[in-house]
């Protein structure tokens, strides 16, 4: 166990005993200081892959919660307009070192979040604590990555995408989204779904294990997960709301079509890169 998780162990058992943030000292606060920059670093993550599963490092998301709980909201400046926050935003300097960019007026980092060498986030976005932003990803404008989210390397995040955070329970793994991912514009990505490496996700689909992914591939159907090398759309399938007396014809509810990447698809999604090269 690192010093660093010990504290932060330690920590979290004196605020569940009561620790607040008033009373909190300069020693909590270095801790949370120390915990902030090993999250922006990559030295740390809130989720990893072991065994095939993603799983949740229960210690980190808690030393995430811990930055909630024991600081006070108080007055930041950003771009000459006041805010206010328990969080400053993330200083920038070493995106510039890594070769990667991010665009003025609107996006916004907050402390805790990791972003790769030559990443790409386009304004407005918004990226939260905790996330990790891999190696050449782009975030594209309007797109949000939630709190200890997990996108890979070489993940392109089409524009108005949201990709939801998990923090509690902490036992819980987080939305990850694998390295090599495209997904469309307008996608929606909650409730720790898993979106496997090189799949290609149409736009305005709803990833979220409360809906079916279908899988023409393997032939079943499967729950919180899209398999690597899908190509994956939404589509509405019939729903048992529509043989109750008080609704008038069908109904029908969303569902996720999984199939083959094609190499047509493949084609594009190249193109569309290499307009960001």
């Amino acid at each position: 166990m690192s010093t660093l998780e010990s504290d932060i162990r330690d920590l979290w058992y004196r605020y569940d005993d009561g620790l607040t943030a008033e009373a909190a000292g300069d020693e909590a606060h270095s801790t949370l200081e120390a915990f902030l920059t090993a999250l922006e670093r990559g030295e740390i993550r809130a989720a990893e892959k072991r065994g095939g599963e993603w799983e949740a490092n229960t210690w980190v998301k808690r030393g995430i919660l811990l930055n909630f709980g024991l600081r006070e909201t108080r007055a930041h400046n950003y771009g000459g307009v006041d805010y206010y926050d328990v969080l400053p935003l993330r200083e920038t300097a070493d995106l510039y070192e890594r070769g990667a960019r991010n665009t003025p007026d609107g996006t916004v980092i907050r402390r805790g979040a990791y972003v790769g060498s030559d990443a790409i986030l386009m304004s407005p976005a918004f990226v939260n604590i905790g996330a990790h932003v891999g190696d050449g990803t782009l975030v594209d404008s309007c797109d949000t990555v939630g709190s200890a989210a997990q996108i890979g390397d070489d993940v392109k995040l089409g524009a108005n995408t949201l990709v939801g955070g998990v923090l509690e329970p902490v036992e819980a793994a987080p939305v990850v989204i694998e390295d090599g991912v495209s997904l469309g514009a307008g996608c929606r990505v909650t409730s720790g779904f898993v979106v496997g490496e090189n799949s290609i996700v149409g736009e305005n689909t709803l990833l979220t294990p409360r809906i079916p992914v279908y899988d023409l591939v393997e032939e079943e159907i499967v729950y919180g997960h899209l398999p690597p090398e899908r190509r994956a759309f939404i589509r509405y399938v019939e729903s048992s709301v529509g043989d109750h007396d008080l609704f008038e014809g069908g109904a029908y509810k969303p569902a996720v079509v999984a199939t083959h990447v094609e190499e047509e698809t493949l084609e594009a999604t190249r193109r569309e890169d290499a307009l960001r090269e």
